[in-house]
């Protein structure tokens, strides 16, 4: 490994673009890349295969942190601890982070377990349907557009590490759907069949809608099953991320 490069000033090119990164959920369409904040975030990067660009270390982390120096392979940065903070969007900054190039997603895989976000606007919310979705057998998560963005740091966060098991493809727009060959199932929470007597196809197209409108018109027309959770508590709805967690579980293959 190269000696580390330690940066002392704010006016540094890279700490400028680290921090557009952290401020603006879209830039890292622009820069093709992303910036991955603690270590839980960038071993799941390697633990994936995928190696990072650069690391980067708090001053006063890095004497402690040679169980971590594998992931620098490429290049290593050490900033002060005010200068960690600045490229922070945590309460208490973390302690190191990594700057990665965007996968490039290739075209939709047809044939996969998917799971389809049609205008999810939460980014918590999509964090954690990514979650579910890579723990329970979904490998291709598809975004449509107007749903939040997928590598913003927020849905990052949420994801803990998803994201890199996961082929992502994000901005489409439904017609974009239609190579898609495995059936479509979505969620109303007032019509069809109940999902706990429901006999789900796998490897199926789970298709999750906008927080207060739910799956648009157009989507729901093409699906092939549509399904509703019960709720003997009496609540209206459930939480979107909730109900994709529900319904990923049922449909998953069973060990």
């Amino acid at each position: 490994m190269t000696p580390p490069l330690h940066i002392t000033s704010r006016d540094n090119p890279l700490l400028k673009r680290l921090r557009l990164l952290v401020r603006d959920p879209g830039a890292y369409r622009k820069q093709g890349q992303v910036w991955l904040e603690g270590d839980h975030l960038c071993r799941a990067m390697v633990a994936r295969g995928r190696q990072p660009e650069l690391a980067v270390f708090s001053e006063s982390f890095w004497p402690s942190a040679h169980d971590l120096i594998d992931i620098s392979a490429i290049k290593c940065v050490i900033l002060p601890d005010a200068l960690m903070r600045d490229i922070s969007s945590l309460e208490t900054p973390s302690r190191m982070g990594c700057l990665a190039n965007l996968p490039v997603a290739d075209g939709l895989n047809p044939l996969l377990p998917t799971l389809i976000l049609d205008r999810v606007q939460d980014a918590g919310n999509v964090g954690s349907m990514l979650r579910s979705a890579a723990a329970f057998g979904v490998l291709q998560v598809v975004a449509l557009k107007g749903t939040a963005a997928l590598w913003s740091a927020k849905v990052l966060r949420a994801g803990m590490g998803a994201h890199f098991g996961l082929e992502l493809h994000e901005g489409l727009l439904p017609d974009d759907l239609a190579t898609l060959q495995v059936p479509w199932v979505v969620t109303s929470s007032h019509q069809g069949e109940w999902l706990h007597q429901a006999s789900l196809p796998w490897p199926c197209a789970w298709v999750m809608g906008h927080e207060g409108q739910g799956v648009s018109e157009a989507l729901m027309a093409r699906a092939s099953r549509c399904v509703r959770i019960a709720q003997p508590g009496g609540e209206e709805s459930l939480n979107v991320a909730a109900a994709a967690a529900i319904c990923l579980h049922a449909s998953a293959p069973k060990p």
